[in-house]
Protein backbone atom coordinates (compact mmCIF):
# COMPACT_ATOMS: atom_id res chain seq x y z
CA UNK A 1 0.00 0.00 0.00
CA UNK A 2 2.72 2.65 0.91
CA UNK A 3 4.75 1.51 -1.98
CA UNK A 4 1.44 1.98 -4.45
CA UNK A 5 0.90 5.39 -2.53
CA UNK A 6 4.57 6.65 -3.46
CA UNK A 7 4.21 5.49 -7.02
CA UNK A 8 1.59 7.51 -7.57
CA UNK A 9 2.91 10.75 -6.03
CA UNK A 10 6.43 10.62 -8.34
CA UNK A 11 3.57 10.25 -11.11
CA UNK A 12 2.01 14.06 -10.17
CA UNK A 13 5.26 15.85 -8.96
CA UNK A 14 6.24 14.56 -13.13
CA UNK A 15 3.20 16.10 -14.52
CA UNK A 16 3.97 19.12 -12.52
CA UNK A 17 6.71 19.55 -13.52
CA UNK A 18 6.22 19.02 -17.78
CA UNK A 19 3.24 21.65 -17.48
CA UNK A 20 5.57 24.27 -15.58
CA UNK A 21 8.10 23.39 -18.41
CA UNK A 22 6.11 23.63 -21.10
CA UNK A 23 4.45 27.16 -19.57
CA UNK A 24 8.02 28.75 -19.74
CA UNK A 25 8.54 27.84 -23.48
CA UNK A 26 4.96 29.43 -24.38
CA UNK A 27 5.52 32.71 -23.14
CA UNK A 28 4.56 36.09 -24.95
CA UNK A 29 8.19 37.00 -25.44
CA UNK A 30 8.78 34.17 -27.17
CA UNK A 31 5.59 34.24 -29.55
CA UNK A 32 6.08 38.08 -30.34
CA UNK A 33 9.43 38.87 -30.77
CA UNK A 34 10.31 39.57 -34.77
CA UNK A 35 13.43 38.32 -35.69
CA UNK A 36 13.16 40.62 -39.12
CA UNK A 37 12.87 44.65 -39.66
CA UNK A 38 9.24 44.06 -40.86
CA UNK A 39 9.42 48.10 -41.68
CA UNK A 40 11.34 47.61 -44.88
CA UNK A 41 10.65 43.64 -45.37
CA UNK A 42 7.06 42.21 -45.26
CA UNK A 43 6.36 40.32 -48.51
CA UNK A 44 9.66 38.80 -49.12
CA UNK A 45 10.34 37.55 -45.86
CA UNK A 46 10.36 33.76 -46.14
CA UNK A 47 11.12 31.07 -43.79
CA UNK A 48 14.27 28.55 -44.48
CA UNK A 49 14.53 24.74 -42.98
CA UNK A 50 17.16 25.63 -40.57
CA UNK A 51 15.23 28.24 -39.35
CA UNK A 52 11.44 28.14 -39.48
CA UNK A 53 9.26 30.91 -39.36
CA UNK A 54 8.18 32.35 -36.06
CA UNK A 55 6.02 35.11 -34.72
CA UNK A 56 5.93 38.04 -37.32
CA UNK A 57 7.83 35.84 -40.08
CA UNK A 58 4.61 34.45 -40.79
CA UNK A 59 2.55 37.25 -41.29
CA UNK A 60 1.99 38.06 -45.25
CA UNK A 61 -0.17 41.10 -46.55
CA UNK A 62 -3.37 39.09 -47.29
CA UNK A 63 -2.84 38.35 -43.43
CA UNK A 64 -5.55 40.38 -41.91
CA UNK A 65 -3.21 41.40 -38.98
CA UNK A 66 -1.25 43.40 -41.80
CA UNK A 67 -4.14 45.56 -43.39
CA UNK A 68 -3.78 48.28 -41.05
CA UNK A 69 0.41 48.14 -40.63
CA UNK A 70 1.86 51.29 -42.99
CA UNK A 71 2.84 50.68 -46.46
CA UNK A 72 5.56 53.32 -47.87
CA UNK A 73 4.43 55.15 -51.17
CA UNK A 74 6.69 57.10 -52.88
CA UNK A 75 5.50 60.79 -53.14
CA UNK A 76 4.83 61.91 -56.76
CA UNK A 77 6.36 65.25 -57.85
CA UNK A 78 4.89 67.11 -60.49
CA UNK A 79 6.89 69.09 -62.89
CA UNK A 80 7.15 72.43 -62.41
CA UNK A 81 5.21 73.61 -65.96
CA UNK A 82 7.20 77.02 -67.32
CA UNK A 83 5.45 80.25 -66.80
CA UNK A 84 3.38 81.79 -69.95
CA UNK A 85 5.68 84.70 -70.24
CA UNK A 86 8.99 82.06 -70.39
CA UNK A 87 7.02 80.29 -72.95
CA UNK A 88 6.04 83.72 -75.29
CA UNK A 89 9.57 84.93 -74.69
CA UNK A 90 11.22 81.59 -76.28
CA UNK A 91 9.02 82.07 -79.26
CA UNK A 92 9.73 85.71 -79.76
CA UNK A 93 13.18 84.12 -79.84
CA UNK A 94 12.27 81.45 -82.50
CA UNK A 95 10.73 84.09 -84.44
CA UNK A 96 14.46 85.76 -84.47
CA UNK A 97 16.39 82.57 -85.51
CA UNK A 98 18.12 82.27 -82.23
CA UNK A 99 19.70 78.85 -81.61
CA UNK A 100 19.22 77.52 -77.65
CA UNK A 101 18.85 74.90 -75.46
CA UNK A 102 17.11 74.99 -72.59
CA UNK A 103 19.45 74.55 -69.66
CA UNK A 104 17.96 73.13 -65.66
CA UNK A 105 17.07 75.39 -63.19
CA UNK A 106 20.66 77.19 -61.51
CA UNK A 107 20.36 77.60 -57.57
CA UNK A 108 23.94 78.20 -56.30
CA UNK A 109 22.57 79.87 -53.35
CA UNK A 110 21.97 83.55 -52.62
CA UNK A 111 20.98 85.34 -55.35
CA UNK A 112 22.78 83.17 -57.40
CA UNK A 113 20.16 80.96 -59.30
CA UNK A 114 18.18 80.94 -62.68
CA UNK A 115 14.34 79.08 -62.58
CA UNK A 116 14.37 78.75 -66.34
CA UNK A 117 18.23 79.32 -68.20
CA UNK A 118 18.81 78.89 -71.50
CA UNK A 119 22.38 78.54 -73.51
CA UNK A 120 22.39 80.67 -76.53
CA UNK A 121 24.92 79.89 -79.30
CA UNK A 122 23.47 81.40 -82.21
CA UNK A 123 21.77 84.89 -82.79
CA UNK A 124 20.11 86.18 -85.66
CA UNK A 125 21.29 86.78 -89.05
CA UNK A 126 23.14 83.23 -88.45
CA UNK A 127 26.01 85.50 -86.27
CA UNK A 128 27.43 82.66 -83.66
CA UNK A 129 27.86 83.96 -80.16
CA UNK A 130 31.23 82.46 -78.78
CA UNK A 131 31.72 80.24 -76.39
CA UNK A 132 27.52 79.88 -75.95
CA UNK A 133 26.04 81.82 -72.88
CA UNK A 134 23.91 80.49 -70.23
CA UNK A 135 21.23 83.16 -69.59
CA UNK A 136 17.71 84.41 -68.95
CA UNK A 137 15.61 84.12 -71.79
CA UNK A 138 14.13 87.74 -71.45
CA UNK A 139 18.37 88.85 -71.65
CA UNK A 140 18.83 86.41 -74.49
CA UNK A 141 16.00 88.02 -76.00
CA UNK A 142 17.18 92.02 -75.47
CA UNK A 143 20.44 90.77 -76.41
CA UNK A 144 19.37 89.21 -79.54
CA UNK A 145 17.49 92.09 -80.73
CA UNK A 146 20.07 94.63 -79.92
CA UNK A 147 21.99 92.38 -82.31
CA UNK A 148 20.19 92.03 -85.46
CA UNK A 149 18.47 95.86 -85.11
CA UNK A 150 21.93 97.85 -83.98
CA UNK A 151 25.11 95.85 -84.57
CA UNK A 152 24.60 94.22 -87.72
CA UNK A 153 22.59 97.30 -89.41
CA UNK A 154 26.31 99.28 -88.18
CA UNK A 155 28.58 97.15 -89.48
CA UNK A 156 26.09 96.99 -93.15
CA UNK A 157 26.56 100.39 -92.99
CA UNK A 158 30.06 101.25 -92.37
CA UNK A 159 31.86 97.91 -93.61
CA UNK A 160 29.76 97.13 -96.03
CA UNK A 161 29.65 93.34 -94.35
CA UNK A 162 26.97 91.87 -91.60
CA UNK A 163 28.73 90.15 -88.39
CA UNK A 164 29.83 86.55 -88.54
CA UNK A 165 30.58 86.18 -84.37
CA UNK A 166 30.40 87.88 -81.17
CA UNK A 167 33.08 86.97 -78.31
CA UNK A 168 31.83 87.21 -75.19
CA UNK A 169 33.81 87.18 -71.60
CA UNK A 170 30.77 86.55 -69.46
CA UNK A 171 27.63 85.51 -69.21
CA UNK A 172 26.32 83.68 -66.02
CA UNK A 173 28.42 83.69 -63.18
CA UNK A 174 28.13 83.87 -59.55
CA UNK A 175 29.62 86.94 -58.13
CA UNK A 176 29.62 90.47 -56.46
CA UNK A 177 29.68 94.15 -58.28
CA UNK A 178 33.26 94.76 -58.02
CA UNK A 179 34.06 96.69 -54.37
CA UNK A 180 30.46 95.80 -53.07
CA UNK A 181 28.16 93.37 -51.22
CA UNK A 182 25.67 93.60 -53.88
CA UNK A 183 24.96 90.49 -56.66
CA UNK A 184 26.40 91.35 -59.90
CA UNK A 185 23.43 91.01 -62.33
CA UNK A 186 25.80 88.46 -64.02
CA UNK A 187 24.47 85.94 -60.88
CA UNK A 188 21.14 86.20 -61.89
CA UNK A 189 21.33 86.01 -65.58
CA UNK A 190 20.80 88.91 -66.81
CA UNK A 191 23.75 90.63 -68.00
CA UNK A 192 26.47 89.84 -70.83
CA UNK A 193 29.59 91.24 -71.67
CA UNK A 194 31.12 91.94 -75.26
CA UNK A 195 35.12 91.65 -75.44
CA UNK A 196 35.32 91.50 -79.67
CA UNK A 197 32.90 90.98 -83.28
CA UNK A 198 34.25 89.66 -85.92
CA UNK A 199 32.74 91.02 -89.79
CA UNK A 200 31.70 88.33 -92.05
CA UNK A 201 35.13 89.93 -94.65
CA UNK A 202 37.25 88.67 -91.52
CA UNK A 203 38.04 91.85 -89.52
CA UNK A 204 38.03 91.60 -86.18
CA UNK A 205 36.61 94.41 -84.02
CA UNK A 206 38.22 95.14 -80.30
CA UNK A 207 35.83 96.69 -78.09
CA UNK A 208 38.94 98.93 -76.32
CA UNK A 209 39.07 102.17 -76.73
CA UNK A 210 40.03 102.29 -80.57
CA UNK A 211 42.90 105.05 -81.68
CA UNK A 212 42.53 108.57 -82.84
CA UNK A 213 42.80 107.54 -86.43
CA UNK A 214 39.90 104.62 -86.68
CA UNK A 215 37.23 106.64 -87.49
CA UNK A 216 35.15 104.18 -89.03
CA UNK A 217 35.53 101.77 -85.57
CA UNK A 218 35.46 104.56 -83.64
CA UNK A 219 31.81 105.29 -85.19
CA UNK A 220 30.36 101.78 -84.76
CA UNK A 221 31.14 101.47 -81.14
CA UNK A 222 29.27 104.51 -80.54
CA UNK A 223 26.11 103.61 -82.36
CA UNK A 224 25.76 100.14 -81.01
CA UNK A 225 26.54 101.40 -77.57
CA UNK A 226 24.13 104.23 -77.51
CA UNK A 227 21.61 101.74 -78.99
CA UNK A 228 21.90 99.63 -76.37
CA UNK A 229 20.62 102.35 -74.27
CA UNK A 230 16.75 101.30 -76.07
CA UNK A 231 17.19 97.48 -75.10
CA UNK A 232 18.99 97.31 -71.65
CA UNK A 233 19.17 99.43 -68.45
CA UNK A 234 22.70 99.31 -68.42
CA UNK A 235 25.20 100.06 -70.69
CA UNK A 236 28.85 99.76 -69.56
CA UNK A 237 32.00 100.01 -72.07
CA UNK A 238 35.59 101.60 -72.16
CA UNK A 239 36.36 104.90 -70.90
CA UNK A 240 34.03 104.34 -67.74
CA UNK A 241 36.32 103.00 -65.06
CA UNK A 242 38.74 100.50 -65.20
CA UNK A 243 36.78 97.27 -64.32
CA UNK A 244 35.20 98.08 -68.17
CA UNK A 245 38.42 98.90 -70.29
CA UNK A 246 38.59 95.84 -72.59
CA UNK A 247 34.40 94.96 -72.84
CA UNK A 248 31.05 96.19 -72.82
CA UNK A 249 28.65 95.07 -70.43
CA UNK A 250 25.14 95.07 -70.86
CA UNK A 251 22.48 94.01 -68.44
CA UNK A 252 18.89 94.27 -67.81
CA UNK A 253 18.58 94.80 -63.94
CA UNK A 254 15.24 96.11 -62.98
CA UNK A 255 15.81 99.33 -61.88
CA UNK A 256 13.21 102.27 -60.39
CA UNK A 257 11.46 104.82 -62.57
CA UNK A 258 12.55 102.96 -65.76
CA UNK A 259 16.21 104.05 -65.24
CA UNK A 260 18.97 103.49 -67.63
CA UNK A 261 22.47 103.81 -66.90
CA UNK A 262 24.39 104.14 -70.39
CA UNK A 263 27.85 105.28 -69.84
Amino acid sequence: MFVRTRQTAIRRGALLFAAAALLTSCNAAGVLTPEVDVGTQTSSVTASAAAPARGLQTLVPSNPYMSSYPQFVPELVEPAVMPAEEISCRKQLKRLGVSYTDLAPINDGGACAIDWPIKVSGLPKGIELKPAATLTCQMALAFSSWTKNELNSSARWRYFSGVKSIRQGSSYSCRRIAGTSVASEHSKGNALDVMSITLKNGREIDVRKPGFFRFREKGLLKNVRAGGCDYFTTVLGPGYNRDHADHFHFDIKNRRNGYVACR
